[in-house]
């Protein structure tokens, strides 16, 4: 069974929990063969959450066996700083994020702070320069990269 059997397999049980499946990898590392499952949603995913869906993935897997080889299963989730989809930023007004845009402003590409407004063609970014706290509107066809970020 190859990686897009697997993920046809698991994906149900894994958006019934309220998850989405992002990928599925056989990796061979020294040997031993990892299944490794990368899972998303937009709420923040816990160990709690990983051990939950990897008890429900399992005896999925058990049953159909869609690896002869013994293999380890690795759950895992986008992390704390996970891309966003361009056309998903408005689930994000008010979370911390780094913006990557085509066309610089104030001389950078890279800009990271808080979203606090989106619509279909402007988004408004908080961030501080120094002490000061700016305020900018960015053309959204401007954004090419967006991802959360940690505030430090």
């Amino acid at each position: 069974m190859n990686e897009t059997q697997i993920k046809q397999l698991i994906e149900p049980t894994i958006n019934k929990l309220g998850y989405s499946l992002e990928s599925v990898s056989l990796i061979r590392e020294k040997g031993d063969l990892f299944l490794q499952i990368v899972v998303d949603r937009f709420d923040p995913i816990s160990l709690d959450d990983i051990v939950a869906i990897s008890n429900e993935i399992s005896p999925i897997l058990d049953e159909n066996d869609p690896i002869k080889d013994n293999y380890f299963l690795d759950v895992t989730s986008l992390g704390a700083e996970k891309p966003i989809k361009l056309e998903h930023l408005d689930k994000y007004i008010n979370k911390y994020v780094n913006l990557h845009v085509i066309n610089p402003i104030k001389g950078e590409n890279y800009l990271e702070g808080n979203i606090d407004s989106v619509n279909d063609d402007i988004l408004i970014l908080s961030y501080k320069i120094k002490t000061r706290l700016v305020r900018v509107e960015i053309p959204r066809k401007d954004i090419d990269k967006a991802r959360l970020a940690i505030k430090f």
